[in-house]
């Protein structure tokens, strides 16, 4: 089980001035230990960064914090990697 207790500060204005995917990367490397690098739009959550059922839950929402959004449950489930992230956002009107 990972440890979530150093928390990504979402309040923080220099986040905001990253890109989407920059963003993304710095809630997935911190969450799941994992090289910054590591985190790419083709990285699968769990089989290629390590992370359990748990952990995709509190990606979820760390994201959802982060950009000031709520995913539904039901879309929530299928996001499997980091690109389907950026779809999704894409789908709602949130792009660079």
């Amino acid at each position: 089980m990972h440890n979530f207790t150093n928390d990504i500060n979402s309040s923080n204005d220099g986040n905001k001035d990253l890109s989407i995917l920059q963003r993304i990367q710095l809630i997935v490397s911190e969450l799941l230990n994992v090289e910054v690098a590591e985190v790419v739009p083709e990285a699968n959550f769990t089989l290629n960064l390590g992370a359990d059922s748990l952990d995709v839950v509190e990606l979820v929402m760390k994201i959802e914090e982060e950009f000031g959004v709520e995913i539904e449950d039901g879309i929530a489930s299928e996001i499997q990697t980091v690109g389907d992230v950026l779809k999704y956002f894409k789908s709602i009107g949130i792009e660079d």
